[in-house]
């Protein structure tokens, strides 16, 4: 309803999922929970759907700094393919809300442990300022 959805349809079968949600007072976006249907898998499907996500975001909110934590090789992939690189947990937001998310994480008491500085999961980061000029 709010317009920060993507659902991917192969005709009326769910194919997959992103969405795009706001931190910090809409300083950071993070693209969140992508899933991809196991039998669509390998089709570039995700690549697709994390390409409209990042549209989605910087149409909403071009000055925003987009952010994810994943574990995933091809996620890591399609976010550097789209502008974003590695960073330190302490360039991601600030807002408690988002850090509270982790919480059901099986890696969470590493987060915890490590006083949020690092965890299992590699921080990425698009800053549109590092793009302006390209």
């Amino acid at each position: 309803m709010e317009g920060k959805t993507i659902i991917a349809l192969n005709g009326d079968e769910f194919a997959g999922f992103c969405y795009i949600e706001t931190w910090g007072n809409k300083q950071f976006v993070a693209n969140s929970g992508l899933i991809v249907v196991d039998k669509f898998r390998g089709n570039g499907l995700a690549k697709r759907i994390k390409h409209k996500a990042f549209e989605l975001s910087r149409g909403h909110f071009p000055d925003a700094k987009l952010f994810g934590l994943t574990t995933g090789a091809a996620v890591m992939k399609i976010n550097y393919a789209l502008g974003y690189r590695p960073v330190t947990y302490a360039e991601l937001t600030d807002d408690e809300a988002f850090w509270k998310g982790c919480q059901s994480c099986v890696n969470y008491d590493i987060l915890q442990r490590q006083e949020r500085r690092f965890c299992m999961c590699t921080a990425m980061l698009y800053d549109p300022k590092e793009h302006e000029k390209k």
